[in-house]
């Protein structure tokens, strides 16, 4: 078994891209510990479903952490952004559902799949991100081994103590 140490992102690449690519410079330039599951192999347009989604669960296997980044047109994309939730589901990787209209909790635009399952949602800002990547995963394991599902949102105080 490879060893984890890789956050899997998933987005809506025709609509949401800059997102991630922002994401990718906070780690270029801040604290902001991301180290990329997409970095090890490239998935290119042109290549079938079924090599695309062999190269997708290569990077799963590195995979200690799943963020889905959640848009408008998210919650339609059943070809990959939904395979991709399911194996994070199946592979109970700790979820992060960034959501980039900047909502605190899980609205309309969550994808169907993800909305009974076990998550923390965050708005789209850089603390919060690091932060839940920092904390999610034990509180995770915790509620995973308590047989706990759905969504966790962190408090208002996490947010004031974070200055957002």
């Amino acid at each position: 078994m490879a060893y984890r140490n890789k956050v899997y992102v998933a987005f809506d690449g025709d609509n949401d891209m800059r997102y991630y690519d922002l994401m990718r410079g906070w780690n270029v330039k801040d604290d902001f510990d991301f180290n990329d599951a997409h970095d090890l192999h490239s998935a290119r347009d042109s290549s079938t479903e079924e090599s695309i989604k062999k190269s997708l669960m290569d990077r799963f296997n590195n995979s200690k952490l799943f963020i889905i980044l959640i848009g408008e047109h998210t919650r339609y994309l059943t070809k990959f952004v939904k395979w991709e939730i399911e194996v994070a589901i199946r592979l109970n990787l700790p979820i992060i559902a960034v959501n980039l209209n900047d909502k605190r909790q899980g609205d309309d635009l969550m994808p169907a799949v993800l909305r009974d399952e076990l998550h923390i949602t965050v708005p789209y800002k850089e603390k919060i991100i690091k932060y839940a990547m920092d904390n999610w995963p034990d509180s995770d394991k915790k509620h995973r081994g308590n047989g706990e599902t759905g969504e966790y949102v962190y408090k208002d105080k996490v947010y004031e103590d974070l200055g957002l």
